[in-house]
């Protein structure tokens, strides 16, 4: 049986945390923050947990 591959993509937008969860970070933070006020820019900072229905895919494109 080979080796399974992981999703190059996928390794670059997802990431497992400690205790298993899949992590993702939010949509709209990557440009045109002038327009875009200072309090939802910092809202859309921070990491959150993937939805579990896609995190069973996610985990699977991951090789976990």
């Amino acid at each position: 049986m080979p080796k399974m591959k992981t999703h190059s993509s996928s390794k670059k937008r997802f990431r497992l945390s400690g205790t298993g969860k899949v992590m993702r970070r939010r949509a709209n933070r990557q440009h045109y923050f002038e327009h875009k006020p200072t309090t939802r820019t910092r809202r859309l900072a921070n990491e959150v947990e993937m939805a579990p229905a896609d995190a069973k895919k996610i985990k699977r494109l991951l090789g976990k």
